[in-house]
């Protein structure tokens, strides 16, 4: 997991890298889901998509050794086997790549974007 303090690889800094790989990879159609107050899995979430199965592979693969070559730690991959949706797990960024039939059956946006009513304990 990357630290969690602040610093160039945390929050925005660590944002701001993803997102200009994912243009370097001409990812498409990405969406930021701030997380904050709504998950303490991460900070951010990240949602974009590849053409086909090879262009997914080949955003996450950009995406995995642009962290590793800025020093931004080793994130845990998911799915590059299929490559329909791969999840890069970076610490502070959790990043989907889908491809565009998967990310509409899935509506991951619609999920998280969602105003979510205040939980409520029953007793």
């Amino acid at each position: 997991m990357l630290p969690t303090s602040a610093g160039p690889f945390s929050g925005d800094g660590l944002i701001s890298l993803i997102h200009g790989l994912l243009d370097e990879a001409k990812a498409e159609e990405t969406v930021a889901i701030d997380l904050k107050g709504k998950s303490s899995l991460a900070d951010q979430m990240v949602v974009t998509q590849g053409r086909s199965n090879r262009h997914v592979a080949s955003i996450a693969d950009r995406v995995v050794q642009g962290l590793k070559d800025a020093g931004a730690g080793k994130p845990r991959v998911e799915g590059m086997n299929t490559a329909d949706w791969v999840l890069i797990d970076a610490g502070d960024v959790i990043l989907h790549i889908f491809r565009p039939e998967v990310r509409a059956f899935y509506n991951l946006e619609k999920m998280w974007s969602a105003d979510r009513p205040e939980e409520r304990l029953v007793v």
